[in-house]
């Protein structure tokens, strides 16, 4: 496996714990116990994966995910979010911000082990395009071999799990996709996983769409459907 996963939070028993699991699971890791540190080593290293704790002694966690996805070297970059039970509204502004997913505290190391498979695997299956076409939706247009999005003959900033999220719906026009298929498929989880993650990237989806944002219809108590004309 080998990926490098870097760990960023402030207790140094949950760092060391966080270590020997996913070296247990075959990834590299290194750690940081700063927001500052964090972010100096996502741009010195690259890491594959960040998991990052929210409440840090410097930066917040949320303005350490917000620069890393400002910045075009490692807005790529998945974030897994480690967040305390109380904390609901500052997990929504972190998926607001860009991170893929959040762990809430406490948690169980295989939970967490499987939400880090999945995101490291989106990220290197999102360039595994199969060889398709273009998709054109009235001013959207969706090249998969290069990953990108036109809209209006503006390319989208789009990250990756955006970028799947979108082709999904485009490839089942017309058809319902419920939260936990939408799970299944974009994040790749299995089994019951109870997140808001499936909402709050719909939402930001929408309005990366502008006025396009009315494709993605709400179906209250089930899930979404795109539409099939644009």
């Amino acid at each position: 496996m080998d990926a490098h996963v870097l760990i960023v939070d402030d207790e140094a028993d949950l760092l060391m714990s966080l270590e020997y699991a996913l070296s247990r699971e075959g990834y590299r890791t290194t750690t940081a116990e700063s927001g500052r540190s964090a972010l100096a080593k996502v741009a010195g290293t690259r890491p594959d994966l960040v998991i990052l704790d929210l409440q840090l002694p410097d930066l917040s966690g949320i303005e350490v995910c917000r620069r890393m996805k400002a910045d075009p070297e490692t807005a790529s970059i998945p974030v897994l979010m480690l967040t305390a039970k109380g904390e609901e509204a500052d997990r929504v502004q972190g998926l607001e911000v860009g991170a893929e997913d959040y762990v809430v505290k406490p948690f169980s190391i295989r939970e967490l082990a499987l939400r880090v498979r999945a995101l490291l695997r989106r990220s290197v299956d999102s360039s595994d395009t199969g060889g398709r076409e273009k998709i054109e939706f009235g001013a959207l247009v969706v090249d998969v071999d290069a990953h990108s999005a036109m809209l209006s003959g503006t390319e989208m900033d789009l990250t990756a799990l955006e970028f799947k999220l979108l082709l999904t719906f485009l490839e089942r026009r017309g058809r319902v996709q419920t939260r936990e298929t939408l799970l299944r498929d974009v994040w790749e989880y299995e089994g019951q996983v109870m997140t808001r993650t499936v909402d709050t990237n719909v939402k930001r989806l929408r309005q990366k769409l502008a006025e396009g944002g009315d494709w993605i219809e709400t179906i209250r108590g089930v899930g979404y459907r795109f539409s099939v004309k644009p």
